[in-house]
Protein backbone atom coordinates (compact mmCIF):
# COMPACT_ATOMS: atom_id res chain seq x y z
CA UNK A 1 0.00 0.00 0.00
CA UNK A 2 1.72 3.36 -0.96
CA UNK A 3 1.46 6.55 1.45
CA UNK A 4 -1.48 8.73 1.04
CA UNK A 5 -0.61 10.73 4.29
CA UNK A 6 2.06 12.05 6.45
CA UNK A 7 1.91 12.86 10.22
CA UNK A 8 4.98 14.16 12.70
CA UNK A 9 5.71 14.35 15.85
CA UNK A 10 6.32 18.30 16.99
CA UNK A 11 8.78 18.69 19.20
CA UNK A 12 12.29 17.07 17.99
CA UNK A 13 10.90 16.26 14.56
CA UNK A 14 9.28 19.72 13.24
CA UNK A 15 11.09 21.98 15.24
CA UNK A 16 14.08 22.44 17.30
CA UNK A 17 12.08 23.57 20.45
CA UNK A 18 15.28 22.69 22.91
CA UNK A 19 16.48 26.03 22.93
CA UNK A 20 13.85 28.04 24.56
CA UNK A 21 13.00 24.72 26.79
CA UNK A 22 16.06 24.26 28.06
CA UNK A 23 16.12 28.39 28.64
CA UNK A 24 13.36 27.65 30.66
CA UNK A 25 14.42 25.04 32.66
CA UNK A 26 17.60 27.36 33.55
CA UNK A 27 15.69 30.15 34.22
CA UNK A 28 13.41 27.78 36.62
CA UNK A 29 16.47 26.58 38.28
CA UNK A 30 18.03 29.95 38.80
CA UNK A 31 14.48 30.60 40.29
CA UNK A 32 15.46 28.03 43.22
CA UNK A 33 19.10 28.01 43.64
CA UNK A 34 20.05 25.75 41.56
CA UNK A 35 23.07 25.02 39.16
CA UNK A 36 22.22 25.19 35.60
CA UNK A 37 22.09 22.37 33.25
CA UNK A 38 24.45 22.09 30.33
CA UNK A 39 23.07 22.68 27.06
CA UNK A 40 24.58 19.46 25.75
CA UNK A 41 22.39 17.37 28.09
CA UNK A 42 19.33 19.09 28.81
CA UNK A 43 18.65 18.92 24.45
CA UNK A 44 18.28 15.22 24.99
CA UNK A 45 15.74 15.32 27.48
CA UNK A 46 13.56 18.15 25.61
CA UNK A 47 10.75 15.28 23.79
CA UNK A 48 10.12 14.74 27.39
CA UNK A 49 8.51 17.58 27.94
CA UNK A 50 8.45 19.74 31.11
CA UNK A 51 8.21 16.50 32.97
CA UNK A 52 11.48 15.13 31.77
CA UNK A 53 13.29 18.27 31.96
CA UNK A 54 12.59 19.09 35.58
CA UNK A 55 13.16 15.18 36.47
CA UNK A 56 16.55 16.31 35.37
CA UNK A 57 17.44 19.40 36.97
CA UNK A 58 15.52 18.83 40.08
CA UNK A 59 16.23 15.23 40.67
CA UNK A 60 13.99 12.26 39.71
CA UNK A 61 12.73 11.67 43.23
CA UNK A 62 10.43 15.11 44.00
CA UNK A 63 7.25 14.45 46.01
CA UNK A 64 4.02 14.72 43.71
CA UNK A 65 3.41 18.10 45.00
CA UNK A 66 6.56 19.51 44.74
CA UNK A 67 6.99 18.22 41.06
CA UNK A 68 3.24 19.70 40.09
CA UNK A 69 4.24 23.46 41.72
CA UNK A 70 7.55 23.42 39.43
CA UNK A 71 5.51 21.88 36.34
CA UNK A 72 2.79 24.84 36.35
CA UNK A 73 5.79 27.64 37.23
CA UNK A 74 7.81 25.92 33.73
CA UNK A 75 4.91 25.95 32.01
CA UNK A 76 3.65 29.55 33.23
CA UNK A 77 7.54 30.95 31.99
CA UNK A 78 7.60 28.54 28.81
CA UNK A 79 3.86 30.13 27.44
CA UNK A 80 6.01 33.38 27.25
CA UNK A 81 8.52 32.34 25.53
CA UNK A 82 7.44 29.84 23.15
CA UNK A 83 9.44 30.94 20.49
CA UNK A 84 12.13 32.86 21.08
CA UNK A 85 14.61 30.75 19.69
CA UNK A 86 12.62 27.56 18.14
CA UNK A 87 12.78 27.39 14.31
CA UNK A 88 11.97 24.76 11.54
CA UNK A 89 14.65 21.49 11.22
CA UNK A 90 16.68 22.64 8.28
CA UNK A 91 14.87 21.35 5.29
CA UNK A 92 11.53 20.25 6.53
CA UNK A 93 9.73 23.09 5.24
CA UNK A 94 10.91 22.05 1.54
CA UNK A 95 9.66 18.64 2.42
CA UNK A 96 6.22 19.94 3.62
CA UNK A 97 6.12 22.45 0.39
CA UNK A 98 7.53 20.00 -2.33
CA UNK A 99 6.44 16.74 -1.07
CA UNK A 100 3.35 17.26 1.03
CA UNK A 101 1.37 19.84 -1.01
CA UNK A 102 0.32 16.56 -2.91
CA UNK A 103 -0.50 14.82 0.28
CA UNK A 104 -2.39 15.33 3.32
CA UNK A 105 -0.41 15.93 6.44
CA UNK A 106 -0.60 16.69 10.54
CA UNK A 107 0.68 17.01 13.66
CA UNK A 108 0.17 14.68 16.75
CA UNK A 109 2.02 15.78 19.72
CA UNK A 110 1.89 15.08 23.38
CA UNK A 111 2.10 18.99 24.05
CA UNK A 112 -0.73 20.50 25.44
CA UNK A 113 -2.85 22.13 22.71
CA UNK A 114 -2.28 25.95 24.93
CA UNK A 115 1.20 25.37 23.56
CA UNK A 116 1.02 23.56 20.10
CA UNK A 117 -1.05 26.48 18.64
CA UNK A 118 0.67 29.52 18.93
CA UNK A 119 4.11 27.95 17.48
CA UNK A 120 2.68 26.44 14.98
CA UNK A 121 1.16 29.90 13.79
CA UNK A 122 3.90 31.72 14.34
CA UNK A 123 6.22 29.23 12.76
CA UNK A 124 3.61 29.08 9.31
CA UNK A 125 2.87 25.97 9.93
CA UNK A 126 -0.76 26.17 11.22
CA UNK A 127 -2.59 26.72 8.25
CA UNK A 128 -0.55 24.15 6.10
CA UNK A 129 -1.27 21.05 8.50
CA UNK A 130 -4.31 19.01 7.73
CA UNK A 131 -4.52 18.14 11.21
CA UNK A 132 -3.32 18.93 14.45
CA UNK A 133 -3.91 16.52 17.19
CA UNK A 134 -2.44 18.18 20.58
CA UNK A 135 -1.90 15.87 23.59
CA UNK A 136 -4.94 17.13 25.10
CA UNK A 137 -7.10 16.44 22.07
CA UNK A 138 -8.01 12.78 23.16
CA UNK A 139 -8.23 11.47 27.00
CA UNK A 140 -4.75 8.99 25.78
CA UNK A 141 -1.47 10.45 24.72
CA UNK A 142 1.28 8.74 23.08
CA UNK A 143 3.07 5.89 23.34
CA UNK A 144 -1.18 4.88 23.17
CA UNK A 145 -1.73 4.69 19.32
CA UNK A 146 -5.17 6.72 19.98
CA UNK A 147 -4.10 10.21 19.35
CA UNK A 148 -2.94 8.94 15.82
CA UNK A 149 -5.78 6.70 15.10
CA UNK A 150 -7.48 10.44 15.61
CA UNK A 151 -5.28 12.74 13.03
CA UNK A 152 -6.15 9.83 10.68
CA UNK A 153 -9.82 9.93 11.02
CA UNK A 154 -9.16 13.81 10.65
CA UNK A 155 -7.34 13.80 7.54
CA UNK A 156 -10.05 10.54 6.17
CA UNK A 157 -7.55 7.90 5.40
CA UNK A 158 -6.79 4.68 6.50
CA UNK A 159 -4.48 4.45 9.62
CA UNK A 160 -1.91 1.80 7.25
CA UNK A 161 -2.11 4.66 4.59
CA UNK A 162 -0.15 6.76 6.98
CA UNK A 163 3.15 7.52 8.16
CA UNK A 164 4.55 8.49 11.29
CA UNK A 165 7.34 10.67 11.95
CA UNK A 166 9.07 10.66 15.12
CA UNK A 167 12.28 11.26 17.53
CA UNK A 168 11.28 9.16 20.92
CA UNK A 169 10.63 5.37 21.24
CA UNK A 170 7.04 6.57 22.36
CA UNK A 171 6.45 8.14 18.92
CA UNK A 172 7.55 4.41 16.76
CA UNK A 173 5.61 2.58 19.46
CA UNK A 174 2.54 4.65 19.13
CA UNK A 175 3.11 4.79 14.71
CA UNK A 176 3.34 0.56 14.84
CA UNK A 177 0.38 0.38 17.62
CA UNK A 178 -1.58 2.31 15.02
CA UNK A 179 -0.81 0.00 11.81
CA UNK A 180 1.03 3.21 10.67
CA UNK A 181 4.70 2.90 8.71
CA UNK A 182 7.03 4.99 11.07
CA UNK A 183 10.42 7.04 10.71
CA UNK A 184 12.44 7.15 13.27
CA UNK A 185 14.30 10.87 13.02
CA UNK A 186 18.02 10.98 14.31
CA UNK A 187 17.98 14.34 13.87
CA UNK A 188 15.49 14.70 17.10
CA UNK A 189 16.31 14.66 20.78
CA UNK A 190 17.90 11.01 21.56
CA UNK A 191 18.96 10.42 24.47
CA UNK A 192 23.40 9.47 25.26
CA UNK A 193 23.05 5.23 24.90
CA UNK A 194 19.56 4.76 23.34
CA UNK A 195 19.68 3.06 20.28
CA UNK A 196 16.93 4.08 17.89
CA UNK A 197 17.48 0.88 15.65
CA UNK A 198 16.00 -0.89 18.37
CA UNK A 199 12.47 0.65 18.13
CA UNK A 200 11.94 -1.61 14.93
CA UNK A 201 10.78 1.99 12.76
CA UNK A 202 10.46 0.91 8.87
CA UNK A 203 13.38 3.86 8.61
CA UNK A 204 15.79 5.74 10.59
CA UNK A 205 16.93 8.80 9.24
CA UNK A 206 19.85 10.99 10.11
CA UNK A 207 18.72 14.20 8.59
CA UNK A 208 14.96 15.71 6.99
CA UNK A 209 16.85 15.69 2.94
CA UNK A 210 16.92 11.93 3.86
CA UNK A 211 13.45 11.80 5.00
CA UNK A 212 12.13 13.42 1.65
CA UNK A 213 13.51 10.25 -0.34
CA UNK A 214 11.83 8.21 2.05
CA UNK A 215 8.79 9.33 1.60
CA UNK A 216 8.92 10.02 -2.01
CA UNK A 217 9.61 6.30 -2.35
CA UNK A 218 6.41 5.18 -0.46
CA UNK A 219 4.06 7.60 -1.93
CA UNK A 220 5.07 6.27 -5.55
CA UNK A 221 5.15 2.85 -4.21
CA UNK A 222 8.39 2.11 -5.26
CA UNK A 223 10.41 1.71 -2.01
CA UNK A 224 12.12 -1.78 -1.39
CA UNK A 225 11.44 -1.20 2.19
CA UNK A 226 8.17 -0.41 2.31
CA UNK A 227 5.75 -2.50 4.13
Amino acid sequence: MTVAGVLFDLDGTLVDTAPDLVAVLNRLLAEHDEAPMAYAIARNEASNGALGLIRLGFGASLAVERRESLRARFLEIYEGNLYTNSHLFIDIYAIIKDILDIRPWGVVTNKPHALTMPLLEQLGLLKLAGCIVSGDSVEQRKPHPAPLLHAAERLGLDPAECVYVGDAARDIEAGRAAGMRTVAALWGYIRPGEDPTRWSADACVQHPRQLAGILTGWIRGTNDGAR
